[in-house]
């Protein structure tokens, strides 16, 4: 067997491991030492007396993968916004937001619904992870849905599929991530997050004021809120956007020249900011040692998923499956457009089995070279590019397409770590019917990625706007 053979019976191997339940870290880890142990002892011809020396080697070289791509800058980003979120909440910050949205959309069908999308979107702002954003409202904005008379499934599907806003919202993990997988810009692709994450908020909202307009039972509107009362709630919601527009100006600098800070400088001084909040609204050790440890625990099970599927990529590298494929997507004769849609779908049934960073961290090392060929290489000019926009336009595209995309792991049975976060906070309430209140949101998440497909605009004026790409 060539290499090739080789890296499509190991990836095959990995496939299956993660099907039957092995950890996306582990199996990825698993999948790369053999897969490096079978390169190396090919080249020596399969020789019984050299296998000893291929394990050593394979060994050795996956050894070097922890330190030597984890010791980025770049990923420290992770933990602080993970922590600012942890402390946003423990600040209060997360009451005084529905409390907010309640009083200004809460009159509209479905109202408390949409005041659930709209204060997760204003959260996930300052956290940058979709797990701790539902745990979060699952145990703010439940209670007062189902107090009303909401229908408990839709009350848990609002909450689980709003949380997924954290994925593609900066400060967000999973495109700091991706940024580091496929080498651009950790700031424009924080930046490129904005207005996509607004859009997906708004159709989410249509959606549950659609489906309340239909079904009257799902969400009763909320009224009798006055206008004094509704522009008193808003000072309890500003500390949120204070914290925005800090990391912003901090990072891009939109008064010209350089920039203030890095993005890891940003989100400490954000993370600071926060902590200070917290302070003063009340938290004391035990709160600000459970936010520490959930943040650890959080950041650790990223890194570790990170690690092992590193192992996974190096051996990729050896047996040039990233180049080979890139060549065959590039060769198919069949439009561009109709090839990236076959791609978001095979991505679509992955994550029926696999969680969202793992899914990203383990295939584009082979699909970012393949989407990039396919819109007319690195050097490729805007008027000659199959998508409209040169390499680094088309990364960031892409980027905020496929964590789109990745936010259907998070409610997608049987993995959907939203549903099942949600169903732990609220055992009145079943995993199955979180996921079957979720399932409608497929619709809206189907409408805004078609919406950033046909509009790149979406995603790319902002990073063109404040960076000048």
């Amino acid at each position: 067997m060539d290499s090739i053979d080789i890296g499509i019976a190991v990836t095959a191997g990995l496939l299956v491991m993660v099907v039957i339940g092995v950890r996306v870290a582990f199996a990825a880890a698993i999948a790369g030492v053999a897969g490096l142990v079978w390169i190396f002892w090919a080249k020596k011809g399969y020789d019984g007396g050299q296998f000893l020396w291929a394990l050593t080697v394979a060994v050795k070289t996956a050894g070097q993968v922890p330190h030597s791509k984890v010791a980025s800058q770049a990923l420290s980003l992770i933990p602080t916004f993970i922590l600012i979120g942890y402390l946003a909440y423990y600040a209060g910050l997360t009451k005084n937001l529905f409390e907010a949205a309640k009083r200004w959309v809460g009159w509209l069908p479905g109202g408390l619904g949409v005041s659930t999308v709209f204060a997760t979107a204003g959260f996930a702002a300052v956290s940058g992870a979709s797990v701790a954003t539902s745990a979060v409202f699952a145990r703010i904005a439940i209670p007062e849905m189902l107090k009303i008379g909401y229908d408990k499934k839709f009350a848990a599907g609002v909450v689980a599929c709003a949380g997924t806003l954290a994925s593609l919202i900066p400060p967000s993990a999973i495109l700091v991530i991706y940024a580091i997988i496929v080498e651009q810009d950790v700031g424009a692709l924080l930046l490129a997050g904005f207005l996509p994450g607004a859009f997906s908020a708004v159709i989410y909202a249509a959606l549950v004021v659609g489906m309340a307009l239909v079904i009257k039972r799902l969400g009763p509107p909320v009224s009798g809120f006055t206008w004094k009362e509704r522009f008193a709630s808003l000072p309890g919601a500003f500390p949120i956007f204070f914290v925005v527009a800090i990391i912003i100006l901090f990072i891009y600098n939109p008064f010209g020249g350089d920039a203030w800070g890095t993005p890891t400088e940003g989100g400490a001084l954000g993370a600071f900011v926060i902590f200070v909040m917290a302070l003063l609204k009340g938290m004391r050790w035990p709160q600000f040692k459970s936010a520490l440890l959930e943040t650890a625990k959080l950041s650790v099970m990223i890194f570790t998923i990170i690690w092992g599927v590193l192992i996974y990529v190096r051996f990729l590298g050896f047996a040039d499956l990233p180049g080979t494929f890139a060549e065959w997507i590039g060769s198919l004769e069949q439009s561009p457009m109709l090839t990236l849609i076959m791609i978001l779908m095979a991505y679509a049934v992955l994550g029926m089995f696999m969680d969202a960073i793992g899914m990203l961290l383990l295939t584009l090392p082979v699909v970012f070279p393949a989407i990039i060929a396919l819109n007319g290489g690195e050097n490729v000019s805007v008027a000659d590019s199959a998508f409209g926009m040169d390499a680094v336009g088309c990364a960031i595209w892409f980027g905020i397409i496929v964590v789109k995309m990745a936010e259907l792991c998070l409610i997608t049975p049987p993995i959907g770590l939203n549903c099942f976060v949600v169903a732990g906070v609220r055992p009145d309430i079943s995993v199955q019917d979180v996921f079957k209140g979720a399932s409608p949101f497929f619709v809206a998440d189907a409408l805004t990625i078609a919406g950033l497909i046909a509009f790149p605009a979406i995603t790319l004026y902002l990073p063109q706007l404040l960076l000048g790409g």
